[in-house]
């Protein structure tokens, strides 16, 4: 891990921090006069420092409980990791979150603001809630700048899209993506011919180029090299602080990486559906109930 980004990840953080911190104790009132200002439609009012809350989610299916009261909270710019067994709740907390699956109970909140529930799926993708799921998918018989140019938010009627011309704001935008994701080289090769890794990559791009407010990422790292989960990892990082990130892994080195032993970085343990353990990675490791259900000795 390179020291260069693993500070600007930090220094991220930090500034997403100091920005929090003036919302909630600025010249306005502080905290308590939060609940006085005005909200626009649509924006997400982070006054409490939280940008995803959920309370009391109940998932039920055919009688089995794919989530069992469960109640999670993000902090805006933050990166938490999410570990658990197979079962565990992990996918559906994801598909809840986004409006794939409806919940028998509980709230779920973006912001203080933006009731989840009520929204359809494209709308909570409007509002700035990207994800991407485990298997990449990428349009594979156009290029990498392509699939990014698709992925930017412009109007793309019949009409939008015969006239339409990036504009050199635009293309800055695609041009400072492809180097985020280490595909600046592979930007006119036909996205099918990338390698496994590069697709995440791609696919974490096409996200980002939109750039949502909070990222749900699903087992980025499966099936990837040891050098592309590195970068991967610096990819993650370099976002931390500018966005929030949730991610969802098996594997305990890249959430090693992510975490870096920082005491101050959270990981959430799930099983059957609820909230298992929640702390420090070395905390959880060290919990006795973690490495029954989930780490093993």
């Amino acid at each position: 891990m390179t020291p260069v980004l693993l500070a600007a990840g930090a220094k991220a953080r930090r500034d997403a921090e100091a920005r929090a911190l003036a919302r909630t104790q600025g010249p306005s009132g502080g905290r308590d006069a939060s609940y006085g200002r005005v909200v626009r439609e649509g924006e997400v009012d982070l006054a409490h420092g939280a940008i995803l809350y959920l309370d009391d989610i109940t998932v039920s299916f055919d009688g089995f409980k794919a989530l069992n009261a469960l109640s999670l909270s993000i902090s805006a710019g933050e990166l938490r990791c999410i570990i658990g067994p197979n079962g565990a709740g992990k996918t559906t907390m994801m598909d809840v979150i986004t409006g794939k699956t409806r919940p028998d109970a509980g709230k779920a909140f973006f912001g203080s603001t933006i009731d989840l529930l009520r929204l359809r799926e494209n709308e909570i993708a409007q509002i700035g809630i990207g994800r991407k799921f485990q298997k990449p998918t990428v349009f594979e018989h156009l290029t990498v700048f392509e699939n990014l140019e698709l992925a930017l938010k412009t109007d793309r009627g019949v009409r939008a899209s015969v006239f339409f011309r990036l504009s050199p704001t635009q293309l800055d935008r695609i041009g400072e993506t492809l180097h985020l994701i280490h595909l600046k080289d592979a930007a006119q090769r036909t996205a099918g011919l990338l390698s496994h890794g590069q697709k995440q990559w791609l696919e974490i791009g096409m996200l980002l180029i939109q750039d949502p407010k909070l990222l749900l990422l699903d087992e980025p790292v499966a099936g990837m090299t040891d050098e592309e989960t590195e970068r991967t990892a610096e990819l993650f990082l370099s976002l931390e602080g500018e966005h929030s990130l949730v991610v969802v892994e098996h594997d305990m080195k890249f959430i090693h990486a992510l975490t870096h032993g920082d005491p101050g970085k959270k990981v959430t343990v799930l099983h059957e559906g609820g909230v298992l353990a929640e702390g420090s990675l070395a905390d959880v490791q060290a919990n006795d109930k973690v490495v029954e259900v989930y780490l093993g000795r």
